[in-house]
């Protein structure tokens, strides 16, 4: 079955985009996932990617490429497109990642010289290293796996610009760029133009979220019940350990009628308590009276087990 990543990957691949921003989306493309030895080469497990590469260098470049497909290793059963071109620095030079006979570590400013073309660097570079887990089935998390600090720090900063908020943390010989908040993976979606992502995406974060809110109520309401029966039971065994000890009479009127309401109404919160005694008796009392009562309670139950 084909992965959230895959289709968000199969969708933006078939967006329309214009030449200058087509420069930004291949320099992301080439730089992350190229190989530059003998030859270029470009390997992808997506169809829809492998075509959109090759698009765009036919529309940059009007040059052949040959195209290879192969089953993958290690029992994979995923297509393997890689895609060749002769190696030509001036192509390297015109995407932005080649100066002084090597490869830079990052594009060239002018690569990403505006909005448009940055969202296009950040479409490309989503095409070739990026993941992004299906929010029905997992956490939510958005990354990239790059080969060098530098361009880490460099993506870590490009996706800021747009409040992503994102982090780099070292995994073994390589550096994961990464967003963790859903809020944040949404707004990334809608930079790439993947709406039917952005459609999907926040229809399951919205029902995942409402359900977490109806869960943290539930767990509320229950804590505040065990609250309210813990309060309740500590009330009536002080009022037991008073009467055990012959000390009822030390009590004052009001919290004699006090104790002996709780007595009787052993599970009802201090706020439904107040409103019986305020009802039957006919003598408004608020639940801070009735704290206050409970309180002259605990303290000479306090002393009747000190004195043991």
């Amino acid at each position: 079955m084909i992965s959230f990543t895959q289709q968000v990957k199969t969708e933006v691949s078939k967006l329309e985009i214009s030449k200058i921003d087509s420069i930004a989306e291949l320099s992301a493309i080439i730089y992350n996932i190229g190989d530059f030895k003998k030859n270029i080469k470009i390997t992808t497990e997506n169809a829809s990617v492998a075509r959109r590469i090759f698009n765009l260098i036919k529309l940059n470049f009007n040059i052949n490429l040959k195209i290879t497909v192969r089953k993958g290793f290690n029992f994979n059963k995923n297509y393997i497109y890689i895609l060749e071109l002769n190696y030509d620095s001036n192509i390297l030079y015109s995407l932005g990642i080649y100066e002084n006979n090597k490869i830079l570590d990052v594009p060239k400013e002018y690569i990403i010289d505006d909005v448009e073309q940055k969202m296009s660097y950040l479409r490309g570079v989503f095409l070739s290293i990026g993941s992004v887990n299906d929010p029905k089935k997992s956490r939510y998390h958005l990354e990239f796996l790059v080969g060098n600090e530098s361009y880490s720090k460099f993506l870590c900063n490009l996706l800021n610009e747009f409040r992503l908020n994102s982090k780099v943390i070292k995994r073994d010989n390589k550096f994961m760029v990464y967003v963790k908040e859903a809020e944040k993976i949404g707004d990334f979606l809608r930079i790439l133009n993947a709406y039917n992502a952005v459609f999907y995406f926040e229809d399951i974060r919205i029902y995942r979220d409402h359900k977490n809110m109806t869960n943290r109520l539930n767990n509320c309401e229950q804590a505040n019940i065990d609250k309210v029966i813990m309060t309740a039971d500590n009330q009536i065994k002080q009022i037991e350990i008073i009467k055990q000890h012959d000390g009822f009479d030390l009590l004052s009127d009001k919290e004699k009628i006090v104790a002996e309401y709780r007595l009787k109404y052993r599970e009802v919160s201090l706020v439904e308590l107040s409103e019986i005694i305020s009802v039957e008796t006919g003598i408004p009392i608020t639940k801070s009276g009735l704290h206050h009562r409970f309180d002259k309670i605990k303290k000479l139950s306090e002393r009747f087990t000190k004195n043991e």
